[in-house]
């Protein structure tokens, strides 16, 4: 009993990063841009290319967050893509190994002390920054959970608004959460949903207010995250090894919804953002087909081979994450309503697919 209470406590805290996976492309619009170079001399921000072997669609884009799940991910696209990458980093040294010179050339990488000259004369910003919630909420890890978001948006709006129009970026894509509209077993949401009343609502309110901040001459997208599905990180990294050991199995009644992405769906949706003038506003950043979390177990189990016969009960939720565990236990509907609507070609719209083409 003691190794299954083990098995079933690490299942908690490993999937209650499924209802918070911040951590994430088929085509980039041809949208012209204008591209711009860096005024100051304190770092490099500009290429070796000249300016009239640039593509009229290429990009230079600053990332925070880049060496989290969905950043890799976004800086390996663009850069297979082409275009001018700015690495927005605490610890040069760090992103530097993640994107090693060899595999990466010319990306350029910034600490927080340089990222003002790497943000003028950026084409656009992505911040994707913001400290993992996959563990328990003490008091502190509360604070400092809002605190990470909401200082990285206001330091980028901040360097943003301080740049002089000619080197302004024109394009700001910030990360938010479907925690947005709390948890509702019944309740549909969508992008005219208004706020839930808990914790992570309250947190993504004052996230997303501040990248409102911004000169209202940038085009500001806010994509609201749902859980990321994909090998190498998120959700799945943690719970493969469960599953795999037979111990996998749905949280609590497996009622919950469960509002899903396939990472390469999230990183297209980016993309699509960047080049395309018709994605502003609150955009979703979920698949089209949200499940029950029971359901999305069976698939996951389904495709691995494994039974999904183990269910973490409540308690054993509570006891490892406490207050947090309310996320997983109830869960929220959400639908990519504003994606839908912009014609966004989802290449993975229902959980089985995705969990097909992540294992294979």
């Amino acid at each position: 009993m003691e190794t299954r209470g083990a098995i079933a406590a690490a299942a908690a805290a490993a999937a209650f990063t499924w209802s918070n996976s911040i951590s994430s492309a088929h085509h980039l619009s041809q949208q012209p841009f204008s591209v711009y170079g860096c005024r100051t001399p304190k770092i490099r921000c500009l290429y070796d290319s000249a300016p009239s072997q640039k593509r009229a669609d290429q990009m230079i884009v600053s990332v925070t967050g880049a060496t989290g799940f969905i950043g890799k991910r976004l800086v390996q696209r663009l850069h297979a893509d082409s275009h001018y990458v700015r690495v927005l980093t605490r610890s040069k040294s760090n992103a530097q190994a993640i994107f090693p010179a060899k595999q990466f050339p010319g990306i350029v990488f910034a600490e927080e002390s340089e990222w003002k000259d790497c943000i003028q004369g950026s084409t656009a910003v992505v911040n994707l920054a913001g400290m993992p919630i996959s563990t328990r909420w003490s008091p502190e890890i509360k604070k400092e959970i809002k605190q990470s978001r909401i200082r990285v948006t206001s330091k980028v709006v901040d360097l943003i608004n301080d740049s002089t129009s000619d080197v302004r970026p024109e394009v700001l894509i910030s990360a938010t959460a479907v925690g947005f509209y709390g948890t509702s077993e019944t309740q549909v949401f969508d992008e005219k949903s208004p706020s839930g009343n808990d914790y992570l609502a309250e947190v993504c309110r004052e996230w997303e207010g501040n990248a409102l901040k911004v000169q209202k001459d940038v085009r500001l997208a806010l994509i609201r995250i749902g859980v990321v599905l994909g090998k190498d990180g998120g959700a799945l990294a943690k719970m493969i090894p469960l599953f795999m050991m037979f111990a996998g199995g749905p949280l609590g009644s497996g009622r919950q919804w469960f509002s899903w992405i396939h990472v390469d769906d999230l990183v297209n949706l980016i993309c699509e953002a960047l080049s395309n003038p018709s994605y502003k506003g609150v955009i979703n950043g979920t698949a089209p087909n949200p499940v029950r979390l029971g359901e999305m177990c069976e698939q996951l189990g389904s495709v691995l081979g494994r039974p999904s016969w183990l269910p973490v009960p409540d308690i054993a939720l509570k006891a490892v994450l406490g207050e947090g565990a309310s996320v997983v236990l109830e869960g929220q509907k959400v639908l990519p309503a504003r994606a839908e609507e912009l014609g966004f070609p989802f290449k993975y719209r229902y959980v089985k697919d995705a969990l097909k083409a992540i294992m294979t």
